[in-house]
């Protein structure tokens, strides 16, 4: 049995780790799009091997990631899927 005291502590631990959820997201959520930026900055080098219309499917993917953390759903948003 835990006194009212240690109670509150752990409700209160709880509540802050509850709170912090979304900010867990975002990082997470962060992280994995920084990495599918850095997987795709190949094809707007100059030198890509892509036809111009792939690149700009990729430019138009890799704004969507970009612009992420500025949708109203942020941090619960579905990522886009890559060109082919």
């Amino acid at each position: 049995q835990f006194t009212e005291e240690e109670e509150l502590a752990r409700d209160a631990e709880e509540q802050a780790w509850a709170d912090g959820t979304n900010d867990r997201l975002a990082a997470t959520h962060r992280a994995t799009r920084n990495e599918l930026l850095a997987s795709s900055d190949w094809t707007q080098a100059n030198d890509s091997p892509l036809a111009a219309e792939k690149k700009v499917e990729w430019a138009t993917y890799r704004t969507a990631l970009r612009n992420l953390p500025s949708s109203s759903d942020w941090p619960d948003v579905t990522f886009p899927t890559g060109p082919s």
